[in-house]
């Protein structure tokens, strides 16, 4: 009996385990490496506006485990009519289908990650912005540029499937881990959507928040939403299941003064893989604010000062290391600036568009998220 029942225990612990392995969103777990194993950040540039001087034009990649020391520069599309690069608005990829996709103000460009070359390059009717991809790497949620619309896109065709109205400025979005929902926010509502990816209707709206929404993050679960708002220096959370905001969190100790871009004093919003912190960018005083998640709301802990203006925030799949759109490279753990990005000519890169792509012998097997959404637990 007493082996019986161990035995029921083992095999429960190795289902576990394995399940939790294979959810598409859960943090990524210590595996063996192999010699072909690699983890690579992919940063878009120009990720700041359209300012060459910070990086250039095109896909720029580097060896996380390697001292972040760049590798390649992978060769983009995104031209106007004098050849000029336009701004990049965002960047996902997908691993199962080998995907890569770079948003500009007017197009949306497909790339193989194994071959590195061009797919397609489509326009899109009111222009783009910051897309997100569906965790199964087949729906594109395409926002206009600060239109009235979105674009449900077929991931792997460009073509359009559907165009959602919500006459609220679109921008930023997020496709949630769990591949149930999407959620739309626009510059100009206080309101957050939330999209059914089955029906491709929006099924509830969370807030109002005190002004409108800008950058924002989900956790796991989906059932909280973090996010900047103008004028605020801090943010505020929002429960994505009654749709009402719960907390409005301010940064003490810190004025709020001018900005270079963006026009909020908090613009990015980051949880660490693990939600045990939540990173808030904050422009004028060059700084990240790390927020302790234990309880709620959330208490300001530390803060971290920056080689420039911050304007985003993500982090590596493992949470150890985070990424800030200055190009700063910050260990998580001891909150200490270990390297910053540089190009094959020694000049240092910021984008607001970066995110990590893990290969094996060649081929991608796992992709993080140019938002830092909480990876704990995915439904």
């Amino acid at each position: 009996m007493f082996q019986h029942t161990c035995f029921r225990a083992m095999f429960a612990a190795i289902f576990l385990a394995t399940f939790t392995l294979a959810l598409p969103g859960a943090p990524a777990a210590p595996e063996q490496k192999t010699s072909g194993d690699s983890r690579l950040l992919y940063v878009a540039a120009p990720g700041i506006r359209n300012y060459l001087e910070y990086g250039g034009h095109g896909v720029l990649v580097f060896d996380i485990d390697r001292g972040h020391r760049f590798v390649k520069r992978i060769p983009l599309a995104g031209l106007d009519e004098k050849r000029e690069p336009l701004n990049v608005k965002g960047v996902a990829a997908n691993a199962a289908t080998k995907r890569l996709y770079v948003t500009t103000t007017r197009t949306l460009t497909a790339l193989d990650l194994v071959s590195e070359k061009i797919l397609w390059e489509k326009p899109f009717d009111g222009g783009c912005d910051r897309l997100a991809l569906t965790p199964n790497g087949k729906l594109i949620y395409l926002p206009s540029l600060e239109q009235s619309h979105w674009h449900i896109v077929d991931a792997l065709s460009g073509a359009v499937i559907k165009r959602l109205e919500t006459r609220a400025g679109a921008h930023n979005t997020i496709a949630g881990l769990d591949g149930a929902h999407a959620y739309l926010a626009g510059l100009k509502s206080p309101l957050l959507r939330v999209v059914d990816t089955t029906t491709q209707e929006v099924i509830r709206e969370t807030g109002p928040f005190t002004d409108f929404v800008r950058p924002f993050t989900v956790n796991g679960s989906g059932s909280l939403c973090f996010v900047n708002v103008n004028n605020l220096l801090g943010f505020e959370i929002g429960d994505l299941t009654t749709g009402k905001m719960l907390h409005r969190i301010a940064v003490r100790d810190f004025e709020i003064g001018s900005t270079k871009r963006h026009g909020c004093p908090s613009h990015g919003v980051g949880l660490t893989p693990d939600e045990k912190e939540l990173w808030l960018t904050d422009a004028h005083n060059r700084r990240l604010h790390i927020f302790d998640m234990a309880g709620m709301p959330p208490k300001q802990a530390a803060s971290i000062e920056l080689r420039d203006e911050p304007g985003w925030i993500t982090f590596s799949l493992d949470g150890r290391y985070a990424y800030p759109s200055t190009g700063d490279v910050v260990d998580v753990a001891t909150r200490k600036i270990l390297t910053g990005l540089k190009d094959e000519n020694g000049a240092a890169v910021q984008s607001e568009k970066l995110l990590e792509i893990d290969f094996r012998d060649g081929r991608p097997i796992r992709t993080g998220d140019q938002f830092g959404l909480g990876r704990k637990t995915v439904r």
